[in-house]
């Protein structure tokens, strides 16, 4: 009988405890004293260092995966913008959210014009490596101005 590689050699722990440790420490932001009692609860016996050991060696490849298994964004994209206040002064938030709701991207500056549009727009496209058919925004005149510059084969309505 042949054993299976282990996904993690060199650890003495199966790779689904490693896998769901790392996966709790870092999806719902617990501390690692709350992974230690989650998995203690399941008969678990590991200590808040092993996981956080396991959080900094495995953590970014993780990371990376669930990257990796993101949906391709839907075919129309709501664009907007809102103003906020950090340290008094004002900033904008360009959000991008696709049909389905799921956020695209988002982007804090401290500028609302064309040349801040733009750069929502490459940072949005360099991003995903995919092109709406339609753009959905409210009456901000910069968005059409970055859009005619870099999505010229787009749909574009106002709302």
């Amino acid at each position: 009988m042949t054993a299976e590689p282990s996904t993690y050699p060199g650890h003495r722990f199966p790779a689904a405890i490693i896998s769901y440790s790392v996966w709790l420490y870092h999806v719902f932001s617990l501390s690692l004293r709350d992974v230690e009692l989650m998995l203690a609860e399941r008969g678990v016996t590991v200590t808040r260092e092993s996981v956080r050991q396991w959080c900094i060696k495995f953590g970014a490849g993780f990371a990376r995966k669930l990257r990796r298994r993101r949906p391709k964004p839907g075919d129309t994209w709501h664009l907007d913008e809102v103003y906020l206040r950090i340290n008094g002064a004002l900033h904008y938030l360009w959000r991008a959210v696709d049909q389905n709701g799921v956020v695209l991207d988002i982007l804090v500056q401290d500028r609302r014009n064309a040349a801040a549009a733009k750069r929502f727009f490459k940072r949005l496209l360099a991003g995903l490596r995919f092109k709406p058919k339609r753009i959905v925004t409210d009456g901000l005149r910069s968005y059409g101005a970055a859009k005619r510059e870099i999505l010229p084969e787009v749909r574009h309505r106002t709302s």
